[in-house]
């Protein structure tokens, strides 16, 4: 039995299945998703959603969805499903679905008295192109099926609706059609890999509610122009494939192109396979760089995110030129931004002053998966280049202090992680000394002394290790407070007493000033405030301004975003640190806090992990449907513990 599947008690009732969502990318940064019901519940919903760089830096939404009707002595049974205006369901073909399963691609088996068919799907690895394989698994008569597309052609932010400007006009190519609704758009090819009939009967389907969206306070409501329809018969034990895509197919090409990419798929077959499939999905190259997406459907290329995530995307699945070409890129943006030149490459917030300071966390990672020496060949320049910006003090927003530590100015605008607003002001305004800041700084430049030693650099690396030294005592001073936890931030006079994650940072560093003792007081009143079975909670609810539950409008999610809300990656760094305190005896801990990452394979987008989820039971998941450094410290600790403990 596979280890995504779902039977027809779940699949027919649409509140468990509605919200169970499946996506799949390719390396251009387009994707497909849809509920596993193939009923769009949101915006960003499609079967083909790709860049459109003519126009803006944005997702969009060409082919929305593809309704499949079989027909048998005339009688017809249309097994698409949508929600119109109201909550209305229609035409509720989820009730011939039979059972659902996701091994190596999603598959969709369909009964409809005796017929049996089969729906696969696979979303192309290099190329903008969705691929639907139908298989007619049985049938007593001849069979007829029906594909009714139905057309968006719209940014994922937006939503369209019946307009005169939407072009009617088409081209006939091979097997198939070629149409584009609007200039700016490229052409959409829809092709079947078998000669068909092509029925243009052009109409708007109207009201076509948008279930999440509603939920969510936005607007829901969408029209979507269906052109026609394809038709063709199909005997028993044939496969026919449907393509769509941006650029022309080779109709007999189709099943061979299906069953190649479905070769270069992994099963998912366990959590940690899971994992990995998903780990894949942000991967992203244009026009020959290499990024990681930080989640879908909406993310882009993050600074911060990308140098969290990249170690346990890469390295922990055992690719390391994936992670070498993704550094190479992201060290243009380094160099773009030390050089005060904008940005060349597709990295975005550069000038947030902890990114320097993940950056040789990064490489560090590296070190530890590959070797020191191989960090110091790839790496060291940049790693220094790095440190001597911020000691000269060129940095806009980090400012050197004669106690050693990294003074930054976070006011008016959000500077960490921490990074949601409310009425133009950041919610959690932290500024001055920031816990994770200056506890990144120590280990910068412990690190730097590390690689410098290891290249006979003795003299240079003795300074950084004598600057080191200030600043962990500076750190301890001014952080670790007579409770023995550590404060979050200080700025002048005010002192955030709030008990928050960002300290198991500081303890969890390979270079950290704390001592084991220390680090054991932060892991305890982390385990006995902030640990949750979906990971580690923003804010301890004994603090003020405790507000866990993420839903409702867009201000009121975003006032509750950092404020006790659940986020699945800090439990990395809570696992690390007790890592260190524990040892190997923290294994059998470290599978009961898996189990409840495990559970959400089956929740949300199966099969990977979505933004955050509620600080409070049941932990609904929410935010992004996956999200990048969420799948890669699973990753990476996982790995991690069984490099360790040679399991």
């Amino acid at each position: 039995m596979s280890y995504l599947r779902y039977d027809k008690t779940l699949m027919t009732n649409l509140q468990e299945s509605l919200p169970k969502e499946i996506l799949r990318t390719n390396r251009s940064g387009a994707y497909s998703c849809s509920s596993i019901v193939d009923c769009n519940t949101r915006k960003y919903h499609g079967l083909l959603v790709v860049p459109v760089p003519q126009i803006d830096d944005e997702n969009h939404v060409l082919l929305s969805s593809l309704d499949e009707t079989v027909i048998q002595h005339g009688v017809e049974f249309n097994l698409g499903l949508h929600r119109y205006q109201g909550g209305v369901y229609a035409p509720n073909g989820h009730k011939y679905i039979r059972e659902c399963e996701w091994d190596k691609v999603p598959t969709t088996i369909y009964r409809v008295g005796g017929v049996v068919l089969k729906k696969e799907k696979v979303f192309q690895h290099f190329a903008n192109r969705i691929l639907i394989r139908y298989t007619l698994l049985d049938a007593h008569s001849v069979t007829t099926l029906r594909l009714r597309p139905f057309l968006a052609f719209r940014s994922v932010n937006k939503l369209t609706h019946e307009n005169a400007t939407a072009r009617r006009e088409y081209d006939l190519c091979d097997n198939g059609i070629r149409t584009r609704m609007y200039d700016g758009y490229p052409d959409l090819y829809m092709q079947v890999s078998k000669k068909n009939e092509w029925h243009f009967e052009p109409c708007w389907h109207h009201g076509i509610e948008y279930q999440r969206e509603l939920e969510l306070g936005y607007e829901y409501l969408e029209d979507l122009y269906v052109p026609g329809y394809f038709e063709f018969n199909i005997k028993k034990g044939e496969s026919i494939v449907f393509s769509a895509g941006v650029e022309e197919l080779s109709t007999r090409t189709a099943k061979r192109l299906f069953d190649e990419e479905v070769d270069v798929h992994t099963s998912r077959d366990s959590f940690t396979q899971c994992l990995i499939n998903a780990a894949h999905q942000f991967h992203y190259e244009n026009e020959g760089e290499h990024y990681i997406i930080a989640g879908y459907p909406w993310f882009k290329t993050r600074a911060r995110d990308t140098f969290i995530a990249l170690p346990g995307l890469t390295l922990s699945c055992g690719e390391v030129k994936y992670f070498e070409q993704a550094m190479a890129t992201a060290e243009k943006a380094i160099d773009d931004f030390i050089n005060e030149r904008p940005v060349s490459v597709k990295i975005y917030e550069m000038e947030h002053p902890d990114v320097l300071l993940w950056a040789t966390w990064c490489v560090q990672q590296y070190a530890k998966f590959v070797s020191p020496q191989a960090a110091a060949e790839k790496y060291g320049k940049l790693v220094q280049h790095i440190i001597e910006f911020i000691q000269k003090g060129e940095h806009p927003n980090l400012f050197l202090h004669d106690n050693g530590l990294l003074y930054t100015n976070g006011r008016d605008t959000a500077v960490t992680w921490m990074n949601s607003y409310v009425n133009g002001r950041p919610v959690v305004p932290r500024s001055g000394y920031i816990v994770e800041i200056n506890a990144l700084w120590y280990n910068a430049l412990m690190f730097h002394a590390e690689l410098l030693e290891g290249q006979k650099q003795t003299a240079e690396a003795k300074k950084y290790t004598t600057l080191a030294t200030t600043v962990g005592a500076s750190f301890k001073e001014t952080f670790l407070n007579e409770h023995g936890y550590l404060l979050d931030y200080i700025d002048g006079n005010y002192i955030s007493w709030s008990v928050r994650p960002n300290m198991l940072i500081a303890s969890s560093l390979h270079y950290s000033p704390l001592t084991k003792a220390e680090k054991k007081g932060i892991f305890d009143i982390c385990t006995k405030e902030l640990l949750t079975r979906k990971g580690i909670r923003s804010l301890s609810p004994k603090s003020g301004g405790y507000n866990p539950i993420y839903e409702g409008g867009q201000q009121q999610r975003d006032a509750a975003y950092h404020q006790g809300t659940v986020w699945p990656w800090l439990a990395g760094f809570y696992l690390e640190t007790c890592m260190h305190i524990y040892g190997q005896t923290s294994l059998s801990f470290m599978d009961r806090i898996f189990v409840g990452l495990e559970e959400e394979m089956n929740f949300h987008a199966i099969g990977t992990l979505p933004e955050l989820f509620d600080g409070n039971p049941p932990f609904h998941g929410r935010g992004a449907l996956s999200f990048a450094i969420n799948v890669s410290e699973a990753l990476r600790i996982y790995t991690l513990f069984n490099r360790m403990f040679n399991l």
